[in-house]
């Protein structure tokens, strides 16, 4: 099968999310099958994987819509896009749109980061459900990351198309911690620090976690740090790494008693995998995501409850009960790998060409 995978959402610098994604589907699809990537930066090569490529105009171009008169160059028997807004145009192709989750339809509101006409667009867009359902019937299939996700899109009626699952997975230079080793009173959050995710709860909840630090990771801009700095509750209890390296990401979770995360909705929670693939225990919100991804790996708190966040975190304070959710994280990341990725999305392609519109 001659496949497309549009990668051009991958970050120049490093990956975001959906760039991570994209760079593991394409590693580990281009194994079983030819692989074509469709990019529109050279400096996007130093973030994916070494397979053919073709450099075509941005994803916010004007000449989106019509980006297919491009791509039918290529003879594609499919092309996956990791989002729902490529252009079909003049298509001549099947094609597999993505919709990750439904968060922005419960929180609307954009990163304050976006341009104000920008921001505006978003809000208006996620205030009713029939533009989504437009975008992803434009597909012969429709991939997402979770069945939970495909439930809620199958209870709001997003499409009438066939919805298959395409799974994200850790990536694959996170080793074994040493579990032997006791580990540090040191809890690691690795997301972004929109409203929806809650941390400031998390940043709440240390007063009730004296002997323990809190260290968030990702990058943050100066109004987000101002708002959330003013909640520490006592100097050097929380830290703000303002983005970390790969190398550092592992070695922090290497050490770390537990990666944590209260957010409100979430889509899948990458960032879990990616810890309890290494034996990290992690201590997250008590909602259906979390709960189809770690299963009994997990410690679970309400998003609004920071005694109660703070008092699930004890409980891996006894060492043998730490070592017991290590182990259990480890066996249940064992469910994703993008290999198993990969041929979810190769079935799914499958699906798509033979049912072509």
């Amino acid at each position: 099968m001659k496949l497309v995978i549009d990668a051009r959402y991958t970050r120049i610098t490093h990956h975001d999310g959906i760039s991570r994604y994209t760079a593991g589907l394409i590693e580990a699809t281009s194994k079983l099958a030819d692989v074509t990537m469709l990019i529109n930066d050279t400096r996007q090569l130093a973030m994916l994987p070494e397979v053919p490529y073709l450099k075509i105009s941005g994803p916010t171009s004007v000449l989106e819509p019509l980006v297919a008169l491009q791509i039918n160059k290529l003879n594609p028997d499919v092309v996956f896009s990791p989002m729902q807004t490529i252009g079909t145009l003049g298509r001549k192709y099947p094609v597999i749109l993505t919709l990750h989750d439904l968060i922005y339809y419960s929180h609307p509101h954009a990163p304050k980061f976006l341009p104000a006409p920008i921001r505006a667009g978003w809000f208006l867009f996620h205030q009713v459900y029939w533009p989504q359902r437009l975008l992803l019937n434009r597909a012969d299939a429709v991939a997402t990351v979770s069945n939970t996700t495909a439930d809620l899109m199958r209870k709001h009626r997003l499409t009438k198309k066939h919805i298959g699952l395409v799974s994200n997975a850790p990536t694959g230079h996170f080793a074994r911690r040493d579990v032997a080793k006791k580990p540090k009173k040191t809890l690691l959050y690795m997301g972004s620090f929109m409203e929806y995710k809650n941390v400031e709860t998390l940043i709440r909840a240390m007063e009730y976690l004296p002997d323990y630090e809190l260290h968030l990771l990702s990058g943050i801009n100066e109004q987000r740090y101002a708002e959330l700095a003013a909640l520490v509750p006592a100097p050097g209890r929380v830290h703000f790494h303002n983005g970390v390296s790969d190398a550092e990401y592992e070695r922090l979770l290497s050490e770390c008693t537990a990666l944590v995360t209260l957010s409100r909705e979430e889509g899948y929670g990458l960032p879990l995998v990616e810890a309890m693939s290494m034996g990290t225990p992690v201590v997250v919100t008590d909602m259906p995501i979390f709960k189809e991804v770690a299963q009994d790996a997990a410690l679970y708190a309400s998003a609004d409850d920071a005694k109660g966040f703070a008092d699930q975190v004890r409980i891996l304070d006894e060492q043998a009960t730490w070592q017991e959710y290590s182990q259990r994280a480890v066996e249940r990341a064992g469910s994703y790998s993008w290999q198993r990725s990969a041929q979810q999305l190769l079935d799914l392609a499958g699906y798509a060409a033979d049912h072509k519109k």
